[in-house]
């Protein structure tokens, strides 16, 4: 498994950040190929992705563990996917959002196409920091 590490400053309280990132109906705001989210009860995420042209459905499961302000996810269908992001509070008006992202090379490439190697990584890397900044632009659009 390879492992990203990306984090981004955002201008709104914890509490604003975590609602944000909580709204399902939104990540195709925010999230790079995402054409439709939404819950399915509980802990359950259902998520239509743009792969080169074509929709792959992926199901994830959201734990939360609220004390720590962390909320982890695992696709449990589709491609081999998990992550967590990190809240961190910065001062009353700031937090800090650390995305990490676990996923096999060989997986992504087979699910999403695109390159391998370094070039893999470095697209998932500019994939990832851009959603971060979408997401930055919407939480605080959002206060």
């Amino acid at each position: 498994m390879s492992t990203l590490e990306e984090q981004i400053d955002i201008d709104v309280p914890l509490g604003a950040a975590w609602d944000s990132l909580h709204r399902v109906e939104t990540y195709p705001r925010f999230v790079e190929g995402v054409r439709e989210a939404r819950s399915e009860g509980g802990t359950r995420t259902h998520l239509d992705i743009d792969t080169g042209g074509r929709t792959q459905e992926i199901e994830a499961e959201i734990t939360d563990r609220a004390k720590e302000n962390v909320m982890a996810w695992q696709t449990t269908s589709g491609p081999d996917l998990a992550g967590t992001f990190s809240l961190l509070p910065i001062d009353r008006e700031h937090t800090r959002v650390q995305a990490r992202i676990e996923y096999d090379p060989d997986t992504v490439k087979e699910a999403f196409g695109g390159p391998k190697g370094f070039a893999q990584a470095t697209a998932i890397e500019r994939l990832v920091r851009n959603d971060l900044e979408h997401f930055k632009e919407l939480a605080q659009q959002q206060r």
